[in-house]
């Protein structure tokens, strides 16, 4: 299982279990990484914090989990170049299950930000490693569909996340998130590993040098265009449904927006978005076109977002719906980084990207805030969302197309 069968005339390599086990490992990524953001309130709450306190440390535990992807989505693509993408995988989910554990028992603010910094440095590995196997054990005929597959089930994890939540306190949804991390490393033992890496490694070239991805201008250029085109996808999710009640309440919704549904909804979106994505690149057999497309769609439903003069919240969900759809082609950029870069960086450059758009709100939440007071909610998402979509639209506009590119070389 080195590397499946090109027959064009099959669909079966799709069901391959590294396909599944890298489609179910996204599924515990998407299902931790939001758990806390769903439970923030009620286990801050629980600790004994004010109103004040669990905004303000609630806040400083995420960073937590922030810092934790951003440094994890340097280590693990490293470690995935160097030692494979299968140590990844097996070490990621470890770490995060085991840190997903140790939060349904905490009872101390500071142990809970510590925890939820380890959680975070293992969620940085999964995606990116699991798009990097993917992609190079499908045949180029197939990557599309298998990235569609393995974001669509994953994506999954947020709904499921969002579910637990009302059906179980918060100490067993974190025990829930570390159990089925853990169930899923029974089925990782019977996956192979890639046998491009394999090749590799046999050779005496560089691999997982992070500072490699920077030593040319052609490199920083082709990395920083895989970042550009993911940019709409955060402002969607981190902003627009994150702050869903802001919206709301600016535009003048007699009912109050529910947050957590508005994230709900998108992800419902996104999971049907992804699946879409794949099956148009493979018809156009173009990557750029399909997420052109989804882009110019995500970009028609932000403007009705904000000045299309919603007047129900029902509608208003209906587009956190259609955004997410929008933005359904997160699997098909880390494709397309995958693709971009040779066997010895890839799953550096895949990792690290993945996570550092993931972060990209970091920059996005605070200029968001800082122009609130002065321009309003909607002008100030209105400015953010320009800047995103046209750093996308350069990015995509000036980057190689690597539908069914050969993916058996070193930089």
């Amino acid at each position: 299982m080195q590397t499946l069968s090109p027959n064009s005339s099959s669909l079966r390599p799709l069901f391959a279990l590294p396909v599944i086990v890298a489609a179910l490992g996204y599924f515990v990524d998407v299902y931790d990484l939001l758990l806390f953001n769903i439970v923030r309130v009620p286990s801050l709450k629980e600790l004994g914090l004010s109103e004040a306190d669990i905004s303000l440390i609630g806040g400083k535990i995420l960073n937590y989990q922030q810092a934790g992807l951003l440094l994890g989505g340097i280590l693990w693509g490293i470690l995935g170049d160097k030692r494979g993408r299968l140590s990844v995988l097996f070490g990621s989910i470890i770490t995060y299950s085991l840190a997903n554990l140790a939060c349904g028992f905490v009872h101390d603010p500071q142990l809970y930000a510590w925890l939820r910094f380890i959680a975070g440095l293992g969620l940085a590995g999964e995606l990116g490693a699991g798009i990097t196997l993917v992609s190079e054990i499908l045949p180029p005929n197939l990557r599309g569909y298998g990235s569609s597959l393995v974001a669509s089930v994953g994506l999954l994890g947020a709904v499921v996340a969002y579910f637990t939540v009302t059906l179980f306190d918060w100490r067993t949804t974190y025990f829930i998130g570390g159990g089925l991390g853990l169930g899923l490393l029974v089925l990782r033992v019977s996956v192979l590993e890639s046998g491009m890496f394999k090749r590799v490694q046999g050779t005496s070239v560089s691999r997982g040098n992070f500072l490699a991805l920077f030593n040319r201008k052609s490199k920083v250029l082709r990395y920083l265009r895989c970042m550009g085109i993911a940019l709409p996808t955060y402002l969607v999710i981190g902003i627009l449904a994150t702050f869903g009640n802001e919206f709301g309440k600016a535009i003048g919704l007699a009912e109050p927006v529910q947050p957590g549904r508005c994230v709900m909804f998108t992800y419902v979106g996104t999971v049907l978005g992804d699946l879409a994505s794949g099956i148009l690149s493979q018809y156009l057999q173009s990557r750029r076109k399909a997420v052109g497309l989804m882009m110019s769609l995500t970009f028609v439903f932000v403007i009705i977002y904000l000045f299309g003069g919603i007047n129900s919240t029902g509608a208003f969900y209906g587009l956190c719906l259609a955004m997410g759809f929008g933005i359904g082609y997160i699997a098909m950029f880390l494709t397309i980084t995958a693709e971009s870069f040779g066997t010895n960086l890839r799953a550096t450059a895949t990792t690290s990207v993945a996570n550092n758009v993931r972060a990209t709100t970091l920059i996005s939440i605070p200029a968001f805030q800082a122009m609130k007071p002065s321009l309003g909610v909607l002008e100030a998402a209105a400015i953010v969302a320009f800047v995103c979509f046209a750093l996308g639209y350069w990015s995509l506009a000036t980057m190689e197309e690597t539908y069914g590119k050969e993916l058996d070389y070193t930089e």
